[in-house]
């Protein structure tokens, strides 16, 4: 045993090649091309918070006006509902703050599996399963089919496209909420190969689009895939609740026994976190073994399943919330309308569309003077000359504050001379 505490270090002479990244000079590319993103804080998740600007890594500070939020996804309110924090609080003490693990080792709760079956009722049926997210369920699930290829709406969010890539298949993109392009395409598909009677077809859409709230015309997209022997995936992430017993557009068309695979969110309408996805049996088994984003993530959080699941219960049971939604979203759609905007959509997501991207930014800037807070949308997250201010109203807007809302759009139009 050598007993030599002089022997020479390491060699740690450093490289002369610079193989690292540059983050300072992405940030410049991106803010050069007006991408540059910051986080804004909020002092509460409710219709009406105070804002803070990006402090980085100091304490925020709210010392502005408190500002009216026609930007959040929680359509119903129900994230600050006192029934669903109840519940959050309660499974928190029952259950745990957290799964602890995976849902395949110790990370299955009986909070978890009431809310798959509350879930899977909802949406008609076998069974259900959460994710930890929506984007994790989208991307687990295409991946875990693993189709040869996949049909997807040209409009379809990112974490469909992100599983398209992650599944490795041929991806074909139809033209937007377009049955008959999307029957071309497939007829296309077929008569170019005689092997595709052995090839496993995906069709991808999103019931209601995030960014144009329109809705796809599901019963004719079922179908051309029914006549083609194919599965249909359909995203309700800005659907699920919305409708009679909390239910999506599947269940408002009637097509529950048409769709192969229904995919939500819970941190939507429902105020919590987290995905599901819904069919037969056989498929859940098969997602819960395969599906990467599920068998490799902690488990939802109990108090998120727990809160996600009174949320639902509330949607189901109760059209209060539902109701008043509906009234916001008529009554700013028509005050938006009058006051000369171009207003898109047939859904609770508003996009007031004003074209050119300085304009909307422009837009967006003015109703925060006024302390209206709704995003402007641009290229490329929209197509070029569509940029928009993306309108969402929640039903715990009074009519004073949707009223508060139309003055300031119809004051900054003017001022900005879109009107």
């Amino acid at each position: 045993m050598s007993g030599d505490t002089d022997a020479a270090p390491a060699d740690r002479t450093r490289s002369t090649t610079d193989r690292g990244f540059d983050p300072k000079a992405r940030l410049a590319e991106r803010e050069q091309r007006g991408l540059r993103r910051d986080l804004t804080p909020v002092a509460e998740v409710t219709a009406r918070t105070p804002i803070a600007d990006d402090p980085k890594g100091d304490p925020v500070a709210f010392d502005g006006p408190e500002q009216l939020l026609f930007a959040t996804n929680d359509y119903l309110g129900l994230a600050c509902d006192d029934r669903v924090q109840r519940a959050a609080a309660e499974t928190a003490r029952e259950v745990g703050t957290g799964a602890g693990a995976s849902r395949l080792v110790t990370g299955d709760t009986l909070t978890h599996r009431a809310l798959e079956r509350d879930l899977a009722d909802t949406k008609e049926a076998e069974r259900a399963l959460v994710f930890s997210s929506g984007y994790a369920t989208n991307v687990g699930v295409i991946a875990a089919l693993g189709p040869d290829v996949v049909f997807s709406d040209e409009l379809n969010h990112a974490s469909i496209v992100d599983g398209c890539r992650q599944a490795g298949a041929e991806t074909v993109v139809y033209d937007h909420c377009d049955p008959s392009d999307l029957r071309g395409k497939m007829d296309e598909r077929a008569s170019r190969s005689q092997s595709t009677g052995d090839e496993s077809w995906l069709v991808l859409t999103d019931s209601v689009f995030s960014m144009d709230g329109d809705v796809a015309p599901l019963a004719d997209i079922c179908d051309t895939v029914e006549a083609f022997g194919a599965w249909l995936l359909v995203d309700e992430a800005h659907a699920t609740g919305l409708y009679e017993d909390g239910g999506g557009i599947v269940q408002r068309e009637g097509l529950s026994d048409r769709v192969h695979v229904q995919m939500g969110t819970l941190s939507k309408a429902l105020g919590s976190q987290g995905g599901y996805v819904a069919g037969s049996e056989a498929l859940i088994e098969h997602l819960l073994n395969a599906a990467r984003s599920f068998v490799f993530s902690t488990g939802l959080t109990p108090p998120a399943a727990g809160a996600a699941r009174e949320a639902l219960r509330i949607a189901r049971e109760d059209d209060t919330h539902r109701d008043r939604l509906w009234e916001n979203v008529r009554r700013l759609r028509d005050g938006l309308e009058d006051a000369g905007f171009e207003v898109w959509g047939e859904t609770q997501i508003l996009p007031v569309v004003v074209g050119d991207r300085e304009d909307a930014m422009a837009l967006d800037a003015r109703l925060r003077d006024h302390d209206i807070v709704a995003p402007g949308i641009r290229p490329p997250t929209v197509p070029e000359g569509t940029s928009r201010i993306r309108v969402a109203p929640m039903a715990t807007h009074t009519e004073t504050e949707i009223d508060r809302c139309l003055t300031a759009f119809r004051e900054a139009g003017h001022e900005l001379n879109l009107l």
